[in-house]
């Protein structure tokens, strides 16, 4: 007879959909009236947390060069934090103009990683920060920071769970209000996650952190479960599990946002989004890119609802 253990699990979790941002962004570039249809469905599911855009160098990132129409032209929805990407003031200006409600920065727990992907050391990168947060806030618009490479990097091996409470630490203290913490390559387990999870919470408070796992060796869904009962309540995910890291070459798509529907409605967690609207909404945007959602959840229902 099994024996039913005590687990400690939030009543509700904050979902943050990164599809249209950093999902879409390491797929091939699609047409305008997609991405805002995109958005437009994924503000129907009942997510309070879009990331719409980017606000980035077009000749780097031209999947990303048309945010401020897409900012211009979605339908808002009331109540939906439409969140975007400013690595440096002049991207913060143009979000500011076009009304977002949140933007992010980001660097990385590894200096390799930080030089390859923004040019500069992670402490560089954090001083850069600093002006963003001081014009974000003259606006009232809070500042979300992206942590990469949290268990491992492409270049530098393994990252110590020290440095990454230590940056997560200057972050919060620069003036982030939530470090996401990112497993980049997607090498995470359960106990590696644990371990990074104890030294960032030694620091920081569990509601000042989100989990941003990748599924490269299909461990998000367990990643995700241990932070869980570990206090974390929110949680990045792409719908189909769109995206990858253009900087770490091998690294698929982030977590699949219906997989990670499915995991908390089995575990009794209140998302407040229809799973079934999210399913479609995967479906849409795949047809679009000519491939199939990596989602399970999304690949099981398709004969139920595409028969």
């Amino acid at each position: 007879m099994m024996s039913h253990t005590n687990i400690s699990l939030p009543e509700s979790v904050k979902i943050v959909e990164v599809g249209p941002r950093d999902g879409l962004q390491n797929e091939a570039a699609l047409p305008l009236e997609v991405k805002i249809e995109l958005v437009n469905r994924l503000s129907r599911t009942g997510l309070k947390h879009i990331e719409s855009g980017a606000f980035v160098s077009a000749a780097k990132v031209p999947q990303m060069a048309n945010s401020s129409e897409v900012f211009a032209r979605i339908s808002r929805q009331p109540g939906v934090n439409y969140c975007t990407l400013t690595p440096n003031v002049r991207g913060l200006e143009s979000a500011i103009a076009s009304g977002v409600n949140q933007v992010a920065v980001f660097t990385s727990a590894s200096e390799g990683f930080c030089q390859r992907n923004i040019n500069c050391s992670i402490s560089q990168s954090l001083e850069r920060f600093k002006d963003v947060i001081a014009l974000a806030s003259k606006h009232a618009i809070p500042v979300r920071g992206y942590l990469s490479c949290i268990v491992d990097c492409p270049y530098d091996g393994a990252t110590h769970p020290s440095q990454v409470m230590s940056i997560a630490r200057e972050m919060l203290d620069i003036g982030c209000c939530e470090i996401s913490l990112g497993d980049t390559v997607g090498t995470g387990t359960p106990l590696k996650i644990a371990k990074v999870i104890e030294a960032v919470l030694s620091q920081a408070k569990p509601e000042q952190i989100a989990a941003h796992f990748h599924d490269t060796y299909g461990q998000a869904l367990a990643n995700l479960y241990q932070a869980l009962q570990m206090g974390i309540t929110s949680i990045d995910s792409s719908v189909a599990g769109l995206g990858g890291c253009p900087y770490a070459y091998g690294a698929v798509g982030n977590v699949a946002t219906e997989d990670v529907l499915y995991l908390c409605q089995g575990l009794g967690i209140s998302t407040g989004i229809n799973l079934n609207q999210m399913i479609n909404t995967a479906w849409f945007i795949c047809q679009h890119l000519n491939k199939r959602p990596t989602s399970k959840v999304s690949l099981a229902a398709e004969h139920k609802l595409f028969s």
